[in-house]
């Protein structure tokens, strides 16, 4: 089962960071938490990784509406996007919230991922 949207960049890792919450604050989208994995991974266990940056975005209208459908909801929120290299490639991609929610059978929350997941997929194919 797909559960993310990724595309393959062309830019540098550093430059695809950027223009990544560029797009996602076109789209509405804040950044609550962004987690170096990279530097993580060297600083608790002392291992060379490639970058990989987790970023918890948000748009807080629809987090209010799917708090309001479903009080539990908070459990899968934020909307994970992530810039990884490979290879020497770049990737960014974002989950996809009709599958994290199709679990919690709320159609409230159906309606309400099937618009964030096209905007979180706007952003992806803009970057």
């Amino acid at each position: 089962m797909e559960y993310g949207y990724k595309r393959k960049g062309a830019l540098s890792f550093l430059e695809t960071v950027k223009k990544t919450k560029d797009e996602l604050a076109k789209e509405g989208f804040g950044i609550l938490t962004e987690i170096d994995v990279k530097a993580t991974l060297k600083k608790k266990l002392n291992i060379e990784h490639e970058n990989y940056l987790i970023l918890g975005a948000c748009n807080p209208s629809f987090a209010l509406k799917a708090l309001q459908a479903e009080k539990d909801i908070g459990l899968l929120l934020p909307c994970n996007v992530i810039v990884y290299e490979e290879d020497g490639a770049v990737f960014v991609s974002a989950i996809l919230p009709t599958v994290a929610m199709r679990m919690v059978e709320n159609p409230v929350l159906a309606d309400i991922a099937k618009t964030v997941e096209e905007k979180l997929k706007k952003a992806v194919n803009n970057i």
